[in-house]
């Protein structure tokens, strides 16, 4: 399960039911795939329309009508174009939730973003990178665009114990307990930086025989990547697992967990690898560099550097107190971005956007900084919760 779908998975069950009832509509087909949200207890509608369908906008409001929904988040670029013009129609909140860090976006994108930025009430954007994107890639006004880290589900995401590791790397296919595992949890794309973790692995081969380099994840670089290491010579040590369900598995087993990223927004797996208390290197871009501090929670180095890369990888497998003192940091670094945390601010938002809607009748004139000064620093101090109310139905 990838991104923004493992993100519902972990997010829309943790909501307090006595509150909220929300449900998940998506514009597209129906998933098929093995991963089904369904799976996880909450609603789950496919409008089954394609990419510029007319016919998806009365669908959409129909579909929001017939489940009373109070207010709309949306995820992406057609969710985003719809779903914002359905509130306005309906009457309801909307929140713009941004995943994204590009420079800008397709032809086709610019005018409806233009267009709802005055209709927009919030936009959420996961990392300073990603504001950055909300405002002069999507044409927000920046008053508008709030931060809120995501995190991981810490109750599920707990440090393995010996055994526990051991047995996982078997499960993997490593039995030798004498081979020393570096591995990336990841997307192989370029943004991904991959290209820079084989270089920097052709490099920690010569000296450390024992290495073997891990690539969990799925892509379209993945020929590129293997013939690249087919090419340093390293094609046996280079292991492409492929798509792996139990992430949590796989970033036990690994001796450092690496990070070679050219850019990011704020990936859910670094979440996850300093929950599980995990030596991680990364490189110094934009989303991690604000989660990860060097030399705290993490080696961190500069990006597109496959010899800081190399270096770093070996440093933490020969200093065992470094790297024992470095996953320590991280777990505790974690303990702040707990998903449940993440999910009390949101409860917050959407009270705070049907009750002004339901007070004034009509779409608020908002106080940015005012109304929505309790989104700015969410992990700091986790939102009150309130148990008195209504569930509110909530379409994400």
């Amino acid at each position: 399960m990838h991104g923004v779908k493992r993100l519902f998975a972990w997010m829309i069950p943790r909501f307090d039911k006595t509150r909220f009832d929300v449900s998940l509509l998506s514009l597209r087909k129906k998933d098929f795939s093995e991963d089904k949200l369904e799976s996880y207890g909450f609603g789950v509608y496919y409008l089954e329309k394609g990419k510029f369908d007319p016919s998806t906008l009365p669908a959409l409001i129909g579909l929001l009508k017939r489940l009373e929904i109070d207010v709309i988040q949306t995820h992406g670029y057609g969710a985003t174009t719809f779903g914002r013009a359905a509130a306005v129609y309906l009457g309801i909140p909307n929140v713009l939730h941004e995943h994204a860090n590009l420079t800008d976006t397709p032809w086709f994108q610019k005018i409806p973003d233009k267009i709802l930025d005055p209709l927009t009430d919030v936009a959420v954007a996961v990392s300073e990178s990603t504001r950055e994107f909300c405002v002069k890639g999507r044409k927000l006004s920046p008053k508008r665009v709030k931060k809120i880290f995501l995190g991981a589900p810490l109750d599920e995401f707990q440090p393995f114990m010996p055994e526990a590791r051991r047995a996982a790397r078997h499960r993997l296919g490593f039995e030798d307990d004498g081979l020393k595992l570096f591995g990336t949890v990841t997307r192989l794309h370029e943004s991904k930086g991959n290209y820079y973790f084989v270089e920097a692995a052709a490099v920690v081969a010569k000296k450390i025989p024992e290495a073997r380099f891990v690539v969990v994840g799925e892509g379209p670089l993945q020929p590129e990547l293997e013939a690249q290491a087919t090419r340093l010579g390293i094609g046996d040590r280079v292991i492409f697992l492929g798509f792996k369900r139990d992430v949590a598995a796989c970033f036990a087993s690994f001796d450092v967990v690496v990070f070679p990223s050219l850019w990011e927004g704020t990936p859910l797996t670094v979440f996850e690898a300093m929950a599980l208390e995990r030596p991680i290197l990364s490189t110094d871009v934009d989303g991690l560099r604000e989660v990860l501090v060097h030399d705290q929670d993490a080696l961190v180095v500069p990006p597109r550097d496959a010899k800081a890369l190399a270096e770093g990888m070996v440093r933490l497998v020969e200093d065992e107190t470094l790297a024992r003192r470095l996953a320590e940091g991280a777990h505790a670094t974690s303990k702040r971005f707990g998903i449940q945390t993440f999910v009390d601010t949101m409860e917050r938002l959407y009270e705070v956007l049907v009750e002004r809607y339901r007070a004034q009748g009509r779409r608020p004139r908002w106080d940015y900084a005012k109304d929505f000064e309790f989104l700015e620093a969410p992990w700091r101090v986790p939102p009150a919760r309130n148990t008195q109310r209504e569930p509110e139905p909530v379409s994400s």
